[in-house]
């Protein structure tokens, strides 16, 4: 299938799998849920097109990771990096007043899904940014809907590239509370894809600053999430 015939398919079968996405988060917000729960459901949400919602994890490592930022009780939480919004799904479980989550990738048309993700009696939002977090322009716009307060979690995911991990923690770790936690993905050093590069940078790191790691195997291809918790 071509490219343009297969955004234009894309296009066309969006309402239907709308209506399906909606459907399904119905299903989810039927009962109340386990954090496991909601760590099942953001891997295996599913879906089609671009209402397909799927978080590319190993199952121990971000449930490590959830219970580290539950004990934060987390008001504000910030992601960059958002993709299918797997991660999304159960940032919007645990902040209790918002998540701000940001992707190169416009994020209109996945926004009905997307900002219905926190439970029903949770008063969280959730706020979509999209464009390039690399750009003043774009921090500054992080900056304000962060209206002054300070993200509990931050995790980044987004650019994969040294220099791209490298520039999202140098620019985003100041809006990180005291005793706070910054959290990075895929930092095992043997990954499926050359451009897949965190490692490098997270070796650097871990001689900069303590830090932790949830790796489930240490021979393991791709995954792997190291933390930074911010001095308190």
């Amino acid at each position: 299938m071509n490219r343009p015939f297969k955004h234009l398919s894309r296009w066309l079968r969006l309402p239907l799998h709308r209506r399906r996405a909606k459907r399904r988060l119905a299903e989810y917000h039927a009962q109340t849920r386990s954090l496991e729960e909601v760590i099942d459901w953001a891997m295996h949400f599913g879906g089609q097109g671009h209402m397909k919602v799927q978080t590319l994890q190993v199952p121990w490592e971000i449930t490590q990771l959830a219970k580290a930022v539950q004990a934060l009780e987390p008001r504000v939480i910030l992601e960059i990096g958002t993709a299918r919004g797997g991660t999304l799904l159960l940032w919007s479980y645990l902040a209790s007043e918002e998540v701000i989550a940001c992707d190169l990738n416009d994020m209109s048309r996945q926004a009905p899904i997307f900002t219905r993700f926190p439970p029903p009696q949770s008063r969280c939002r959730v706020s979509l940014l999209s464009g390039d977090s690399h750009q003043a322009a774009f921090k500054q716009r992080v900056a304000a809907a962060l209206a002054g307060r300070k993200a509990d979690f931050l995790f980044i995911d987004g650019d994969h590239t040294v220099d791209g991990v490298a520039a999202d923690y140098r620019d985003y770790r100041e809006f990180v509370r005291p005793g706070g936690i910054i959290a990075f993905h895929d930092i095992v050093e043997k990954q499926p894809l050359p451009t897949n590069q965190v490692a490098r940078f997270w070796q650097k790191l871990k001689q900069e600053t303590p830090v932790e790691e949830f790796i489930h195997d240490a021979g393991q291809c791709g995954f792997g999430i190291g933390i930074v918790r911010v001095p308190g």
